[in-house]
């Protein structure tokens, strides 16, 4: 399956909504984003395996996401789990010039390879090498945040990282996870499932 046919298929189940979301997908290609013997399998509706026991999503999940973030123009983003960099460079577009966008990935050749992908499509976002348990502290708070990998409770330091009225999407469990939506407004914080997913866990640092 195509680039296209991928696309046309997410919108008509619904996945893709927002003319600028839909933009960024048909302005990047999968293929620069996963190693180099899946690239006749990237516009495939299933994730993909790129080394070190990690995957680039499924297209429709990306979708699900960035429509559930509701990103703005300008927005500040935090991303756990750069990967191979896919989901940062579509944060990258859907928040625009005046947005900012940092990615934190624990495997520092994962970190490499997705640095490199991004470089080739243009973009701007900033990889980082850390544990994304601890987020990154330095450019808090954020309006966003997206977890890209399955945590076992939602880790307190990436709530205190949001900004008010911010939100946060994340996976939480074991095998099978809840996606969660955390919405922090003051001292509140409403937490609501809003998909069953299944991605790979969140690794710590050692």
């Amino acid at each position: 399956m195509g680039k296209q046919q991928t696309i046309a298929a997410l919108v008509s189940h619904g996945y893709l909504k927002s003319s600028k979301i839909i933009a960024a997908m048909k302005s990047l290609s999968r293929e620069d984003f996963v190693p180099q013997e899946m690239k006749p399998y990237a516009w495939e509706d299933r994730p993909l395996p790129i080394g070190f026991n990690q995957t680039i999503s499924a297209p429709h999940m990306y979708a699900f996401m960035l429509e559930a973030a509701k990103i703005k123009p300008g927005d500040k983003v935090l991303e756990i789990g750069t990967g191979s960099g896919y989901g940062a460079a579509l944060l990258s577009l859907v928040a625009g010039k005046k947005g900012k966008i940092y990615s934190v990935e624990l495997v520092p050749q994962l970190a490499k390879f997705a640095k490199g992908n991004i470089q080739k499509t243009g973009v701007k976002a900033q990889v980082l090498i850390g544990d994304g348990h601890d987020g990154y502290e330095k450019e808090a708070p954020y309006d966003k945040i997206l977890v890209t990998a399955a945590c076992q409770s939602v880790p307190l330091k990436l709530v205190k990282q949001l900004k008010n009225n911010g939100k946060m999407l994340i996976p939480v469990g074991s095998f099978f996870q809840n996606l969660l939506l955390i919405e922090k407004s003051g001292k509140r914080i409403k937490s609501t499932p809003v998909l069953p997913v299944m991605f790979v866990p969140l690794v710590r640092k050692s």
